[in-house]
């Protein structure tokens, strides 16, 4: 239950932000390009919008799509105050929000905003984690389908004394937390994102796979399957309707760019323009769990995707729209398991949270974890696999959950951050 306090903070922060976002066509952005090849900002930073060839033999098909390259790494940095055991997050819109605002970490930051290309205001708290070295051992990859090879760095700070907390800034303890990833668009993903990376392990973790196992069946999995992604010009985009107001599948199956023209008061600058990704429906991501050697497991699979640069382990279903989940999967559980009458039961975590608004509009995950016992889910494809809460720990550690898993699995392990 959330406190009357954050209730009022919140409210409070939703009237003192403004934001007005107009949809507007891709050719009339000012200080962006948009030609048969790309879109890029003038300034040749922030990001940029291109076509991709992808050609794999783990689909059933190949395929082509528009995919943001922005190859500058971010920051994303959540404070933590060691004496109260609080994290300071901030209150933040984003023309993609589907609510306006929602708390972000400490620091959400590209490079080209932190070094302040847009000349705008300095970034809050931003000396913090640019004291840091080796700062690249914390990126974590973003998600694979809609970026190319896009990581950010992934970063809790502790022990900082006499900190002056800013405007539009609040402490949340765990359990504060906690509350807010069950309330609807509340916490967005970004701030799950830093959450998941700082898990701790558990004493007891009895896993029913060991670490070879898992490693050899991956292994297996990379030598049968690949897949390779070109940079093509928009022009050559197959399936594709390109022109000077957006760019749309033609069957309209999947997410489309558009145009925005954003103003708000209180972000580094007030005004921009800017290209944005439109999610087609509601997509959804879900575990399933089970205990096995009185210890957590999650049914994880194998998986390509055009963006990353190696292959990762998912949840047990992900899916960018639920409503045609059965024409791609060989593991039809969705309705077993989530969404049936007897399955009602079985859920301990069913939300819906945001993907990041600065890129993405009005998109949204719903998030679910059905804990089953072990003998109704015995027989799996080869290409799923029990992993323990620990194994999963140490594959956030090495970069091979996806975003969703890593997301998905926060929501339902907050205790357990550092």
């Amino acid at each position: 239950m959330i406190s009357q306090k954050i209730t009022k903070w919140l409210t409070k922060q939703g009237k003192k932000h403004l934001l007005k976002v107009k949809i507007i066509n891709l050719s009339k952005l000012n200080n962006w390009k948009f030609n048969k090849i790309k879109i890029y900002h003038q300034s040749k930073k922030f990001f940029q919008i291109v076509g991709i060839k992808v050609i794999s033999n783990f689909y059933k098909n190949n395929w082509d799509q528009p995919i943001i390259i922005q190859n500058e790494v971010g920051i994303l940095g959540i404070i933590k105050n060691i004496k109260t055991k609080k994290y300071l997050l901030q209150a933040k819109v984003e023309p993609g929000n589907i609510n306006k605002l929602q708390l972000a970490p400490t620091v959400q930051a590209t490079k080209s905003n932190f070094s302040r290309v847009h000349g705008g205001n300095k970034v809050p708290y931003i000396e913090y984690f640019l004291r840091i070295k080796k700062i690249s051992r914390y990126n974590q990859s973003e998600q694979g389908f809609r970026y190319f090879h896009k990581f950010n760095s992934n970063i809790l700070i502790k022990n900082i004394k006499n900190l002056k907390k800013e405007p539009d800034f609040y402490w949340f303890s765990k359990k504060e937390i906690k509350d807010l990833i069950c309330k609807k668009n509340i916490i967005n993903m970004d701030t799950l994102s830093v959450l998941s990376s700082v898990l701790k392990k558990i004493k007891k973790d009895n896993p029913i796979n060991t670490k070879k196992k898992i490693n050899n069946w991956l292994k297996i999995f990379d030598k049968k399957f690949y897949i390779k992604a070109k940079v093509i010009n928009f022009d050559k985009l197959k399936d594709w309707s390109v022109n000077s107001k957006n760019i749309t599948h033609k069957k309209k199956k999947h997410f489309s760019v558009i145009g925005v023209n954003v103003e708000t008061n209180r972000r580094e600058v007030n005004n921009w323009f800017q290209p944005i990704l439109k999610g087609k429906n509601m997509a959804f991501a879900g575990f399933i769990k089970t205990k096995i050697n009185n210890t957590d497991h999650y049914l994880c699979r194998y998986i390509l995707k055009p963006g990353l640069k190696k292959s990762v382990i998912g949840c047990t279903i992900n899916t960018s729209d639920i409503s045609t989940y059965f024409e791609n999967t060989s593991f039809n559980s969705i309705e077993k398991f989530f969404f049936s009458k007897e399955a009602k039961k079985n859920i301990v975590y069913d939300n819906i949270l945001s993907d990041e608004g600065g890129r993405f509009y009005k998109c949204q995950i719903r998030y679910m974890i059905s804990a089953i016992t072990y003998e109704k889910v015995k027989k799996i494809p080869k290409n799923y696999i029990w992993v323990s809460y620990n194994q999963i720990v140490e594959m956030i550690k090495n970069k091979r959950l996806d975003i969703e898993s890593r997301l998905l699995f926060a929501c339902n392990n907050i205790n357990f951050i550092e």
